[in-house]
């Protein structure tokens, strides 16, 4: 029997909008527990959806499997975002001119 169990996990990119707060918020979280940005809103959704029972009930009914999507995924060469070197945590005494967060393959 194996001492590890890997599982293989399946990682995609989609675009999405956020306001300038919450980017820098995403961006201050990430280096607060030094993990990348991506992390940090695919655990926290995870911690969100796990936790509303209401949205928990959703997903047993019909209607939950008839949504039409919205998030914008990006289809392409094969390989997503995670097979790319994590960006170094930025730092929050950092200067106000730098670049906006890129959360989840967006564009800056």
């Amino acid at each position: 029997m194996p001492l590890l169990e890997v599982v293989q996990t399946k990682h995609l990119s989609a675009s999405i909008r956020l306001t300038d707060s919450t980017a820098m918020q995403v961006d201050q979280y990430a280096a607060f527990i030094e993990a990348s940005a991506n992390d940090v809103v695919e655990q926290a959704l995870a911690y969100v959806f796990s936790k509303d029972r209401e949205f928990q009930e959703f997903l047993r009914t019909p209607e939950a499997q008839r949504i039409t999507p919205t998030l914008r995924v990006r289809r392409g060469n094969g390989k997503d975002a995670s097979d790319r070197p994590a960006r170094k945590p930025v730092s929050s005494a950092s200067s106000p001119a730098q670049a906006p967060a890129i959360v989840a393959g967006s564009k800056a």
